[in-house]
């Protein structure tokens, strides 16, 4: 299985993955992408698509000895997963999305340095991936615009907003602290390697939901 901690900027990525991967190790490897792939001075969102497909790769050499990986630090989106071309090679992938108020974003990221002149563009990224987790056709665009060629869009693009196909988790992290936003994501990850989570299993993208 590919577990994916999806989020953007200072909702809490590689804070909780480094919190949670000794919980989960030796069955899940968690990783960022720079773990995977090297990482250029100015990173581009095809890049990250690339990266991603890398990522992918690595969960189906894991799967092939009956482990899984995770993917939490970068702000890799579902859709993005999804539509990597090796991911049919997978047996299932679930997404868990660390969401954070504008608020909160802002205190985070100028915490850490950020220049404060481009927190309006991570609030609206924040925003963007909010709407994506609930509905795959919102701003689609955002993703497969300029993206890598090599990408399956096609295995999402064409669902209506309320497919039930699209689901997955969403831990709101503004309030929580570090050992709470940990606990919520590894019960989540146990819960999806269990099957009690929602997941896409293999071939999700052909099985059309029944009227």
């Amino acid at each position: 299985m590919f577990l994916l901690v999806s989020g953007a900027s200072g909702a809490g990525k590689s804070t909780v993955r480094l919190a949670i991967a000794p919980l989960l190790a030796p069955e899940v490897e968690c990783v960022e992408l720079h773990d995977l792939v090297g990482v250029p001075a100015r990173p581009s969102m095809q890049w990250r698509q690339q990266a991603t497909e890398a990522a992918v790769q690595r969960a189906v050499e894991l799967q092939d000895t009956g482990r899984h990986l995770l993917l939490s630090g970068d702000p890799v989106a579902a859709g993005e997963l999804l539509a990597a071309p090796s991911t049919s090679q997978l047996n299932s992938v679930a997404v868990c999305l660390l969401d954070v108020s504008a608020g909160e974003q802002t205190v985070r990221l100028r915490a850490r340095g950020d220049d404060p002149a481009v927190s309006v563009d991570h609030q609206a990224f924040a925003d963007w991936m909010r709407h994506h987790a609930r509905d795959p056709t919102h701003m689609q665009h955002v993703l497969s615009g300029t993206g890598w060629q090599e990408m399956r869009w096609e295995r999402w693009t064409t669902m209506c907003s309320d497919d039930p196909r699209w689901s997955m988790e969403v831990v709101d992290t503004s309030n929580l602290s570090v050992a709470d936003v940990a606990a919520r994501v590894v019960a989540w990850a146990r819960r999806a390697l269990a099957g009690d989570a929602p997941t896409f299993k293999s071939g999700w993208w052909s099985n059309q939901p029944t009227p």
